[in-house]
């Protein structure tokens, strides 16, 4: 791996609080053999302390539901398998969507908790000060969030993400689009890094792409925003063939509900990101028929570990699991496989054992990258069809595989 940060190399002085957790849980008796055997989370190396950090409150609420439903599916299934050696010991914050919140809610479970292991945020503007928050203090840390950036120019070895970013999305979909929904699009995003990050990954590819390309327009909105219609009225009038939308949440469900009511669906292909989600799909209903989206996981996959964890957790909660039950839950386990094959529950161990690690996932065999710590994961191409009941169903169009999907290092900036 490339140098360590700077200061870093005072290893010692990086794990203080492994040895002050175990000093103040048991005195200096606690502390045990070699300091780099020493758990990360404090409790011995057989207690691993993570901090879960989901958006329960703010536009992102629905969606940090199922993701905290993940998490604590992962905690439970760790630790009642005899395969792994270790417990976790999970307390969990709200960050609100809000990055100073984000940074605060992590310090509690740092200062307070012991974490040294971290899991959340769903905004990418959380996320990116959580990166910068992992590096410092040395903890390891799963964003829930998909702008380039973070695995990209602002990566770091600390950081590992199972969720799919909008690079990949965007391999497996732009094309597509131009070639099947038309070649004159419109961009709407939400105004902040996740938005600025689809619109970035989804232009320049269709820019270099054969297809033929021509940009008919785009709008920015406020995160939060809830008045499209100005946007909407600009799409109507215009002569593109396809919107393509980067937002999600809170965000899409307005949209969506305010172009159909004006009739853009009827008039315009529309291709977001996230339309797939289930949180979207339900709020909308019969409106989401006929709405494409770049599709990152479904629960009828037979794939990997997948018919194990829907089962688990279907008794577990009411319903089938989303997209982002399935990415907290791949996150903690692909860390807790590190973490078993390092033999050690210290950061500093793992950052070293688990790029490039082979192991099963929700998605089938899966590793995070050695150059930037990014999940090779498949993607679809997916289309929302309403058969009745409360929601669309998905149904999965053409599949690129993780080995496709992910653009190379040099591209999205992170050599680590």
């Amino acid at each position: 791996m490339a140098d360590r940060n700077p200061g870093q190399e005072n290893r010692f002085e990086m794990t203080r609080r492994a040895v002050l957790s175990a000093v103040g849980a048991g005195g200096l008796a606690g502390v045990s053999g070699c300091l780099g055997d020493i758990g990360g989370g404090g409790g011995g190396d057989d207690t691993v302390k993570y901090g879960m950090l989901n958006p329960m409150t703010g536009p992102y609420a629905g969606l940090a539901e199922e993701q905290r439903k993940g998490a604590k599916l992962a905690v439970k299934t760790i630790n009642e398998s005899d395969d792994y050696d270790f417990t976790i010991d999970a307390k969990y914050g709200d960050t609100q969507a809000d990055a100073e919140t984000g940074q605060q809610e992590a310090r509690k479970m740092v200062e307070q908790h012991g974490a040294s292991y971290m899991m959340g945020a769903i905004s990418s503007s959380v996320a990116l000060g959580l990166n910068e928050f992992a590096s410092e203090e040395s903890v390891v840390y799963s964003p829930g969030a998909a702008a380039i950036p973070i695995t990209g120019k602002n990566c770091n070895e600390y950081v590992f993400r199972s969720e799919t970013n909008t690079a990949q999305i965007a391999e497996a979909c732009s094309e597509w689009t131009l070639n099947n929904l038309g070649s004159n699009v419109w961009f709407h995003i939400a105004d902040y890094a996740y938005g600025q990050s689809v619109l970035r990954e989804w232009r320049s590819r269709m820019q270099e792409s054969n297809a033929d390309f021509s940009e008919a327009g785009v709008t920015r909105a406020q995160l939060g925003a809830k008045n499209f219609d100005s946007f909407i009225s600009q799409m109507k009038n215009s002569d593109a063939d396809v919107v393509v939308v980067g937002s999600t949440g809170g965000d899409l469900i307005e949209f969506l509900n305010q172009a159909s009511a004006q009739g853009l669906s009827n008039q315009k292909e529309i291709m977001t990101t996230t339309g797939s989600f289930q949180v979207v799909r339900g709020a909308l209903g019969e409106k989401a028929d006929g709405i494409y989206s770049g599709t990152r996981y479904v629960p009828q996959l037979d794939s990997g570990t997948n018919k194990e964890f829907v089962e688990a957790y279907t008794n577990e909660n009411d319903g089938e699991p989303d997209s982002f039950a399935r990415v907290a839950y791949d996150s903690i386990t692909m860390v807790a496989n590190g973490i078993k094959e390092a033999g050690s529950t210290d950061p500093d161990d793992v950052i070293e054992t688990l790029p490039g690690l082979k192991m099963q996932s929700l998605l089938g065999e899966n590793e995070f990258r050695s150059c930037d710590h990014q999940a090779k994961n498949p993607v679809w191409v997916g289309q929302n069809v309403y058969n009745g009941g409360e929601m669309a169903d998905v149904k999965l169009i053409t599949e690129v595989n993780g080995d496709d999907a992910i653009p190379s290092c040099d591209q999205t900036g992170c050599q680590l």
